[in-house]
């Protein structure tokens, strides 16, 4: 197997608020050191825009699991817990494409230089 070289660069590449699809999963790259040598990748998909009652310009995601699991946000059912995450529209979706993500965790490899990481207690 052989992965082909690109370009990676040197910045987020979120997804657009009018590009985004209700339904769609996209991922969320964010990472637990301050060094950004940590990442952790996480799928949460699109599940509308003003959600709550005199809202406008918030954007709203859930987290994968549950939405597959059926849990939407105006579920009365109390038997799956959903989590979900609240974005200002004149801010960035924090969200990225699959590629985009990808090039993201690439920056990071990239940035490691191929070194192991060591946790650290507090």
């Amino acid at each position: 197997m052989r992965f082909e070289a690109r370009e990676v660069p040197n910045y987020v590449e979120h997804v657009p608020v009018g590009e985004l699809r209700h339904g769609d999963v996209y991922f969320v790259v964010s990472f637990c050191d301050h060094e950004m040598n940590i990442p952790e990748m996480r799928p949460v998909v699109f599940v509308g825009r003003d959600l709550a009652e005199d809202e406008s310009g918030a954007l709203y995601f859930q987290d994968y699991e549950s939405y597959q699991m059926g849990a939407r946000y105006d579920d009365s059912n109390d038997s799956h817990v959903a989590e979900f995450e609240r974005h200002a529209e004149e801010q960035s979706t924090g969200v990225c494409e699959f590629e985009r993500a990808l090039d993201v965790l690439l920056r990071c490899s990239l940035r490691r230089g191929g070194t192991r990481s060591k946790a650290t207690s507090p």
